[in-house]
């Protein structure tokens, strides 16, 4: 199953460009590691200060080629002191989409549907 991390950062308004193109360059090298799905990058669209990073693997141990990347160490130490609080990271697994499903019916009450 592919596990996926989702990184939250908020950062400083007066570094939105630098950590922007932070961001872009750490694109160009994650999305070389073995193991990498898919590393993607996104800017609010409400709040430019509000960046995600979807980090996509094919399996749970290949986050560990991206901890080991010497340019891990770098992009933590750049970024960081830029931000006005701390990175926000949430693990998933997807879910196996590929099989059918049966969804249990739902009953609504009139509370639910206000």
């Amino acid at each position: 199953m592919v596990f996926t991390i989702i990184v939250h950062l908020d950062v400083k308004s007066e570094h939105i460009d630098k950590v922007k193109a932070k961001l872009i360059e750490a694109n160009r090298v994650y999305a070389k590691d073995k193991g990498t799905i898919d590393w993607f990058v996104s800017q609010d669209v409400n709040d430019p200060t509000k960046f995600a990073i979807v980090e996509r693997y094919e399996q749970r141990s290949d986050l560990q080629t991206h901890i080991n990347n010497p340019y891990y160490k770098e992009f933590g130490r750049y970024v960081k002191p830029l931000l006005t609080k701390s990175i926000e990271l949430h693990s998933v697994e997807e879910l196996d989409t590929s099989k059918e499903v049966e969804v249990p019916p739902q009953t609504w009450s009139d509370e639910a549907e206000q």
